[in-house]
């Protein structure tokens, strides 16, 4: 398996110093999971920050308080940093589709899971988490159909877990990662050879082209 899309840095620089949330927290840990090469870059990242955290002078008497005050801090703020997922540190001796943590969250794997019709033979799958943020989903999208076209209200993240996608002129296979955003308008296919299951995760609802897709939006969840 050959990853071609990879997190970006910014993205990997915000999981790494522990300032995104929950949701986006599953999709890059789960990415993470699927990817060495990921990884390295992480462990590069978090070194770094270590080499430099080092170089600062702490007074004593503050070493003993400072993780409890940086708690409440973020406790007070909100924040959902403290138990934010983590991906697998090696590669799984398993022919699970899931990696970890999104198996975890899920409690089974694809095969044993309750999926949701979206209609034309697309499936989907909430995840709930405690993040109020974001939107968290599995999507299961027919062998050789497209996604509706559409646009975005915010971020949007999709990581293949099976099969593959293409967007335009890119290919998406299993652990790479799409990062999408307001600027981009567009229509994934899932490949030929099987169905696409993708995690797919967004902080603001699709904007989609087609009215009809518009008018059952709302009772879909998307």
């Amino acid at each position: 398996m050959t990853i071609v899309h990879q997190v970006s840095d910014e993205l990997l620089l915000e999981y790494a110093t522990g300032s995104l949330s929950e949701g986006w927290c599953i999709a890059v840990a789960s990415h993470l999971a699927l990817s060495p090469e990921g990884r390295r870059r992480l462990a590069a990242i978090e070194a770094a920050g270590g080499a430099l955290l080092k170089d600062i002078p702490v007074a004593e008497e503050d070493t003993d308080d400072s993780w409890s005050r940086m708690k409440a801090r973020l406790s007070e703020a909100g924040g959902v940093a403290i138990n934010v997922p983590m991906p697998a540190r090696r590669v799984e001796a398993t022919e699970a589709i899931l990696p970890e943590p999104l198996r975890s969250y899920l409690g089974a794997d694809v095969d044993a899971l309750k999926w949701k019709a979206l209609g034309r033979g697309a499936y989907h799958i909430k995840i709930p988490t405690g993040d109020p943020t974001t939107s968290v989903r599995l999507l299961k999208i027919p062998a050789g159909k497209p996604v509706p076209e559409h646009g975005h209200g915010g971020r949007e993240l999709t990581l293949v877990l099976k099969g593959s996608f293409s967007d335009g002129d890119d290919s998406f296979g299993r652990g790479d990662l799409e990062e999408a955003d307001e600027d981009l308008q567009h229509q994934p296919v899932a490949g030929k050879d099987e169905d696409c299951i993708c995690l797919a995760v967004t902080d603001a609802p699709l904007k989609f082209k087609s009215p009809l897709v518009r008018l059952v939006q709302p009772i879909l969840g998307i």
